[in-house]
């Protein structure tokens, strides 16, 4: 039943969060959080800020954290916004940029949540097939569409796209906007913020959520031309105001100062992606190169739903798309190095009794 439902949602099908489990413990391996804990500092600020102020507003502005954002990518304040987590951020751009009725072009096999936002502001949403082993033809997203968005690395596949594709792509699409949201960037891959200045249509959006440990604090962020900026903010403004509480802004702002601490555990989840997946190749696997927090996998004998559920009979959670083209495929975020060896050993196991 839908009474007093609007036209306009009646027939949304709403993004479909990972499982958050609260019936026992699993080993979480399904929503690609951090494993480790967010920077001492990030949490001293939020422990000092949690005081008598907090009955004022915080910053509308966000100025602190636009400022320590901007100076640690070599940007202005003007060219950086921030919002209540990605999803958000991305949910102001697809308003800021592209008009109802406009068409973009985004891959068939991407972060799921696009395609809602496309339908809750009536935009067409035109999936381009990646090519058979995932890879993004480029050559599809060079023109005829009012925008383009893309996930580098790619979500669930962990794939990244070069520097001079993604140039490929802007070249190709100068009179619209090209997001490319990079939650994954900084397990590896290279981000494209250092085009900001070149190519006036890029908005690169990016998350405390992932590398920074803070996906409980919910804080997103993105760069772009100030124009690109000042669209942002004009959604933003006609929405809320106060995205981002005082809590959350200390503590963003503290992450970013501790640059040391911050890739020091990019590079313990790296390093620990590379083994898991050197040990999943041993047992059979094929694993997609990742250069995300999550390894994308497959095994030849032995079906992804019945690994799903042999992985979750043992307590160790891990995401699986009943979607085609991947309905045989399973994604694996990279935890602490005793969860991974948990999973092998699970892994183990199921494929050799399949």
């Amino acid at each position: 039943m839908k009474e007093f439902w609007s036209d306009r949602i009646r027939s949304l099908t709403p993004y479909t969060p990972g499982e958050q489990p609260k019936d026992r413990q699993f080993i979480k391996l399904n929503t690609n959080e951090n494993p480790y804990p967010p920077a001492p500092g990030a949490l001293r600020a939020i422990r000092d800020n949690a005081d008598a102020s907090l009955r004022l507003y915080s910053d509308p502005e966000a100025s602190a954290l636009r400022r320590a954002l901007a100076e640690a990518y070599g940007l202005t304040p003007e060219q950086v916004f921030v919002g209540n987590g990605s999803d958000e951020v991305l949910a102001f751009a697809f308003q800021a940029f592209f008009s109802p009725g406009a068409e973009i072009a985004a891959p068939d096999i991407t972060y799921s949540f696009y395609p809602v936002y496309a339908n809750l502001f009536d935009i067409r949403y035109r999936t381009v097939p990646l090519n058979e082993d995932f890879t993004v033809p480029v050559e599809r997203f060079c023109g005829g569409c009012d925008g383009v968005v893309i996930a580098n690395p790619n979500a669930p596949t962990g794939m990244e796209l070069s520097q001079a594709e993604i140039r490929r792509i802007l070249e190709a699409n100068p009179d619209v906007a090209v997001i490319v949201d990079e939650a994954y960037v900084d397990f590896g891959a290279a981000s494209a913020v250092g085009l900001i200045d070149e190519y006036p249509n890029l908005l690169v959006v990016q998350t405390f959520s992932k590398s920074r440990a803070l996906a409980g604090l919910r804080v997103g962020f993105a760069f772009g031309n100030e124009n690109l900026i000042q669209a942002l903010n004009c959604v933003k403004n006609s929405i809320n105001s106060y995205t981002l509480d005082r809590l959350a802004l200390a503590g963003a702002a503290a992450s970013v100062a501790d640059g040391d601490y911050f890739a020091a555990q990019c590079a313990r989840v790296i390093a620990t992606r590379e083994r898991t997946a050197e040990g999943l190749r041993a047992l059979g696997f094929v694993v997609y190169p990742s250069k995300a927090n999550f390894i994308f996998i497959t095994h030849p004998a032995v079906p992804a739903k019945t690994l799903f559920a042999g992985l979750r009979e043992k307590g160790i959670l891990v995401r699986y798309f009943d979607l085609p083209r991947i309905d045989n495929c399973l994604r694996v975020s990279i935890g602490t190095d005793a969860d991974m060896d948990a999973f092998l050993a699970a892994a183990a196991e199921l494929t050799k009794e399949g």
